[in-house]
């Protein structure tokens, strides 16, 4: 008897196991063509007093006199998250449209970032999950790269190169939940951080120092629109587009 049991509870435990194991279907993008989409044009902006920057002094971290390059000549370096053209428009915004699973080519493969001068550039990427992320050094000094998803109340690590050297490391971007910020440091050269943005679709921009935007090609209709600066957070709009016309919207972002 207990070994019928027994039996019983090992194929159980089996089919438990396979079923789990069956992959469920992820949300995924269809390309399709589209012969009347719209536009969206905006501006993001920045009100209120501008933030310091945050100082770190060389000579606590290594490299100091080839990380100095970028310094203020008296020994510290600075790390500035807030840009702000001389017409208030806000830089590093990333603007997404959401919930949508159709429309043209999704063209981003692979998110390229580089080490340069004990900095990541560009300060702020675009990235798409279950894609490549590669970064490359072209710095002489060897960096401690951290790469972290984050929320407002989580922080996991992605993935971790120790060591990064001139030949670089590229290794797949993979979230949890439904976590979708990234950020980037280095362990050894603090000021040296970045922060990137998991797209869903190829409807997204990032804004310049006059803090403007376009987007093209969108379906005919009603949709959300999500501005997602990496410190200051995300302002959410609706806006309705019509075939082959063009619709306007404005973010303000204040200081914290």
């Amino acid at each position: 008897m207990h070994a019928w049991r027994f039996g019983v509870s090992i194929c159980y435990s089996i089919v438990l196991s396979m079923v789990l194991s069956i992959p469920v279907a992820a949300w995924a993008y269809e390309e399709v063509a589209l012969s009347n989409g719209g536009t969206v044009t905006g501006t993001v902006q920045f009100s209120g007093e501008l933030p310091e920057p945050m100082s770190f002094e060389l000579r606590r971290y290594p490299n100091q006199v080839y990380c100095g390059a970028l310094s203020d000549g008296s020994g510290y370096r600075f790390l500035r998250d807030v840009f702000v053209g001389t017409q208030q428009g806000l830089k590093d915004v990333i603007v997404t449209v959401e919930d949508i699973d159709k429309g043209k080519p999704f063209e981003l493969k692979e998110t390229k970032l580089d080490a340069n001068i004990c900095q990541f550039v560009p300060f702020v990427s675009v990235m798409r999950e279950n894609h490549p992320l590669t970064v490359k050094n072209l710095d002489q000094v060897a960096h401690d790269l951290q790469i972290y998803e984050r929320d407002e109340e989580h922080v996991f690590i992605i993935f971790h190169r120790p060591a990064l050297t001139e030949s670089g490391t590229s290794d797949i971007i993979r979230f949890t939940g439904k976590r979708h910020a990234v950020t980037m440091q280095c362990g050894m050269h603090p000021y040296m951080q970045g922060h990137g943005l998991a797209v869903e679709n190829p409807y997204y921009a990032i804004t310049g120092t006059e803090g403007t935007f376009t987007i093209k090609d969108l379906p005919p209709g009603k949709h959300r629109i999500k501005a997602w600066h990496p410190s200051l957070g995300e302002k959410v709009q609706e806006v309705t587009v019509a075939a082959n016309g063009t619709a306007s919207v404005g973010f303000s972002f204040e200081a914290k």
